[in-house]
């Protein structure tokens, strides 16, 4: 418990530094853009709007998220990360049509660019900045397993990239003197943000939506497939849930029909200090114990059976198709022959 608060406590300082900053370069940037009148840097200011907005939405996720657990909340408040990360998206994706609608007026009605050195060095440190916060982010997101961290991070890190890319044009306009190539960065990177908008709002949609994790799934499936006991006759309907940092697993394992209670329980606990040992420590897993039935039988490797009712015929080698169904491992009549 002392390492999940003090691994919270991290990722809420990490996105109150990440606030701070986008305040910093928020104020840098609409300076660059009152000071050259250019799309391209409008772009990047207008960026950074969202990035205050969104971080001060997912700082409050992530104190929301940290409470305890409660009568009204018995799975946590983890969810509040999905919301964040989906306003996040939301906000991206309409800051760059917006962006892409304002820059296309200006191809045909071109605005006067002015002192563009200095916005070109405002731009310029904002970006690295950014860059800088952006991977210390993504980083503690990852370590974390905190989704609006790593949400976050990509976003201030794709945000330098489309700096790096707005440099790029201003410098050629610069040299060039070529006012609409500012609107036509300008509608590339609009274009560019629209889809990092759109990945995060997928991911997080996905979130909201319980969509079925099959890698992690993979992963745990592949530790049990390797590590399983006599007594783990089978292990199917497997399931993950996601709320915040924390991952909720639930199963049906199928056991000897003539084990007690404590014998059970004792063969679900190996389950779950496996998994916490191999994937993540602060799983929670509810796993629920089946019979076995005279099907089982012939895939049964319990050597000291006594009322066994058919011979071993077959070890059924777990894969995800198998674990993740809703029905007991059988194999049918032309198999292990």
């Amino acid at each position: 418990m002392k390492k999940i608060l003090k691994q919270q406590n991290e990722n809420v300082r990490m996105q109150m530094l990440v606030l701070l900053v986008g305040l910093l370069l928020l104020g840098a940037k609409f300076l660059a853009f009152y000071l050259t009148n250019s799309n391209a840097i409008l772009t990047d200011a207008l960026e950074s709007i969202i990035n205050v907005v969104a971080g001060g939405f997912s700082l409050y996720s992530l104190v929301l998220s940290a409470r305890p657990k409660d009568l009204n909340h018995p799975y946590g408040h983890g969810k509040i990360e999905f919301v964040a990360a989906t306003l996040e998206g939301s906000l991206i994706l309409v800051a760059g049509g917006a962006i892409i609608l304002k820059s296309f007026y200006n191809l045909f009605e071109p605005q006067v660019i002015s002192r563009l050195d200095t916005g070109i060095y405002l731009i310029a440190i904002s970006g690295i900045i950014n860059y800088i916060v952006g991977y210390l982010t993504e980083r503690q997101g990852n370590k974390a397993n905190s989704m609006v961290l790593v949400a976050g991070g990509k976003h201030l890190k794709t945000d330098a990239y489309s700096t790096a890319g707005i440099l790029s044009g201003l410098l050629l306009l610069y040299l060039t003197g070529q006012v609409w190539l500012d609107s036509a960065v300008a509608i590339l990177f609009g274009a560019f943000i629209c889809y990092t908008g759109y990945r995060i709002l997928r991911v997080s949609l996905a979130g909201i939506m319980d969509e079925a994790d099959y890698e992690l799934l993979k992963r745990i499936v592949k530790v049990l497939n390797d590590n399983r006991r006599e007594n783990w006759i089978d292990i199917h309907n497997l399931r993950v849930i996601k709320y915040g940092n924390t991952l909720h697993i639930d199963c049906h394992l199928t056991v000897p029909w003539y084990l007690t209670v404590l014998e059970a329980h004792e063969e679900v606990e190996a389950v779950g200090a496996l998994v916490r040992e191999q994937i993540d420590p602060d799983i929670e897993l509810f796993i629920h114990t089946d019979p076995c039935i005279e099907v089982s039988c012939p895939i049964c490797t319990k050597s000291d059976c006594q009322v066994r009712r058919a011979p071993l015929r077959k070890r059924v080698e777990w894969d995800l198709d198998k674990v993740i169904a809703d029905k007991k491992h059988v194999i049918q009549a032309h198999e292990g022959e």
